[in-house]
């Protein structure tokens, strides 16, 4: 799972809009590992990274939580 760090519409995705905050990929669509590396680095249209990976840490009773 990703967080968008960078409003921006995907343009493979009939323009659809991400909000700072944002989860992606949004509900129903699978990206490919091509498409979140160029997502998340330089290589993309605005040559900025626009996701980061959510990193998952271990709770204090064990569960997994998301960092956010």
């Amino acid at each position: 799972m990703y967080e968008v760090i960078v409003r921006w519409h995907d343009l493979k995705d009939d323009n659809h809009q991400y909000h700072i905050g944002d989860i992606y990929p949004r509900e129903g669509l699978k990206p490919n590992k091509k498409r979140i590396q160029e997502l998340s680095s330089t290589s993309n249209i605005r040559g900025i990274p626009l996701i980061k990976k959510i990193e998952k840490k271990v709770a204090d009773d064990g569960e997994q939580e998301s960092e956010n």
